[in-house]
């Protein structure tokens, strides 16, 4: 049974003025730690992470997979929506994920993720783990990072990489939905859909909040610990807190809630 992951980080988000700092760092932090459990894997960073190669390289660790494989990719970096055109979100958004380019337009939406996703063999685990905003409100995620030690928001409003013309008539008001449509086994998440993921600073190291917290409780677990178990042990002790006021989440069947973590 192969074990394979991708790590994508992206702090460098060129024509936006919305850089972040900790993503790259998360990326680096997943793969020493899947590493460790005996996974191969593949990082793509900053500019590495097109939208192109984003897809290409999940395509190629998804449907390379069979049969009692496990896939795990992570991803740290801004989040966005769009209005949805097809009728398929309750919340009139289809949400997405912001890879290095998307200040040309190249967002990843979660329908697309479903795609993918999709074309997994049978008997194939998929996690999902995302340090970052996928949905939230306009005003609140372009607030500007004046100071670098406090944290920042990884959440890309439209109208910072969207065109004008492209840009939604009236801002959709109920969120309802996240990612948990892009499919697979699970989603950790690193907030509610009405919160937002933070990018902040431990003992002056840049780190996503959720990505340090999470790594933090898996590291106090038995070896048999299972996916519901380290849910558990992130919140409510790390988060949300007062400075981080965001909720993890994890979506997936109650069976695979009790799958043993990263096996």
């Amino acid at each position: 049974m192969a074990r394979k992951a991708l790590c994508i980080g992206i702090n460098d988000y060129p024509g936006t003025s919305s850089d972040l700092s900790g993503c790259v760092n998360d990326a680096h932090d997943w793969e020493a730690e899947l590493g460790r459990r005996g996974f191969e894997v593949r990082t793509l960073l900053d500019r590495q992470a097109s939208k192109a190669a984003m897809v290409d390289a999940m395509d190629a660790l998804i449907t390379a997979a069979g049969s009692g494989d496990t896939v795990v990719i992570t991803y740290s970096g801004h989040g966005t929506w769009v209005a949805d055109k097809d009728g398929d979100e309750v919340d009139a958004r289809d949400e997405g994920l912001c890879p290095w380019d998307i200040g040309k337009g190249q967002v990843l939406l979660d329908d697309e993720l479903h795609d993918l996703f999709g074309q997994r063999a049978a008997g194939v685990r998929v996690l999902l783990i995302s340090d970052s905003c996928h949905s939230g409100s306009v005003s609140r995620g372009s607030t500007p990072d004046l100071d670098p030690d406090m944290p920042r928001a990884r959440f890309l409003p439209p109208q910072a990489w969207m065109s004008a013309a492209d840009l939604p008539r009236r801002t959709p008001r109920a969120v309802r939905s996240g990612l948990s449509r892009a499919g697979g086994d699970l989603l950790m998440a690193g907030c509610q859909d009405s919160e937002f993921s933070w990018d902040t600073r431990f003992r002056g190291r840049p780190n996503g909040a959720f990505t340090y917290y999470a790594l933090k409780a898996l590291a106090t677990l038995k070896p048999d610990a299972s996916y519901a178990q380290w849910f558990k042990a992130i919140t409510p002790l790390h988060l949300p807190s007062n400075s981080l006021p965001q909720t993890p989440q994890l979506f997936g069947s109650a069976t695979a809630r009790r799958w043993k973590v990263f096996a």
